[in-house]
């Protein structure tokens, strides 16, 4: 009886059912789709693609451009040596001078200072040079040998007083009066310690030099314009060229 009983326990132990085996997995549910994610990465692409063809038809609209390759002084006109052509990407916000529009720039003068490097606007030119506050341009015609060899516009230079008739002066002189300051012996001073050429005539190719007198054109403070003019009328102006070029 006692076998019996036993027997009848483990059948029935060995009749529950068996739990999962350890190395299989749970089953996982299904993957849900975000069409509203995969809809917006498109879009993104499509507006990439976009903009990358606007930015390459805008850098094929360009311009013909003029463009300074050499300073101009206030007051002097571009010509075909200090300019050259260029092309831009077209700005309406910009007013570019285009190179069809260079031989009506000629007629117009510079209303400051250009330096060489830049693309000209309409801006910078006009019917006459503005003068700086304070300043004066004053209009030299000098020998050869009162000026430096290869003198250019934008140069910075000291005007002396050399020579004048004071030198031959006798009752003034003798007695040491005022007059004496430019006529006794090493009499030369300086009248303008520190100007800059605004002005000189290109003299390549032509015997300007040689020939006649060179024009140049200093732009200097007010207080030293009257008396440079006085100087540069009678003749007895010199330039040096001085640091600061």
């Amino acid at each position: 009886m006692k076998i019996q009983e036993r027997t009848g326990a483990g059948a029935g132990r060995s009749a529950a059912p068996a739990g999962p085996s350890v190395g299989e997995r749970l089953p996982t549910p299904p993957r849900e789709r975000k069409p509203a994610l995969a809809a917006l990465a498109v879009l993104l692409i499509l507006v990439g693609a976009l903009g990358a063809t606007m930015l390459v038809l805008q850098a094929g609209d360009r311009i013909e451009v003029v463009k300074i390759t050499e300073e101009i002084p206030a007051g002097q006109a571009v010509n075909d040596s200090n300019t050259t052509s260029v092309m831009v990407a077209e700005d309406p916000g910009i007013n570019y001078v285009k190179w069809s529009q260079l031989d009506a720039l000629k007629k117009l003068k510079a209303v400051t200072t250009i330096p060489g490097g830049v693309v000209a606007v309409g801006e910078m030119f006009g019917e006459e040079a503005k003068v700086p506050e304070g300043k004066a341009l004053v209009g030299l015609s000098l020998k050869e040998g009162q000026y430096p060899a290869g003198l250019k516009s934008g140069a910075t230079v000291a005007a002396y007083r050399v020579g004048g008739t004071s030198r031959s002066g006798s009752g003034d002189d003798a007695d040491g009066g005022s007059a004496g300051s430019s006529g006794s012996s090493g009499g030369d001073f300086v009248i303008v310690d520190k100007a800059v050429v605004d002005y000189v005539q290109d003299t390549k190719g032509d015997d300007l030099v040689s020939s006649t007198n060179l024009p140049v054109t200093l732009l200097v403070d007010d207080a030293q314009a009257a008396a440079l003019t006085q100087a540069a009328t009678n003749g007895e102006v010199a330039l040096v060229l001085v640091p600061g070029n």
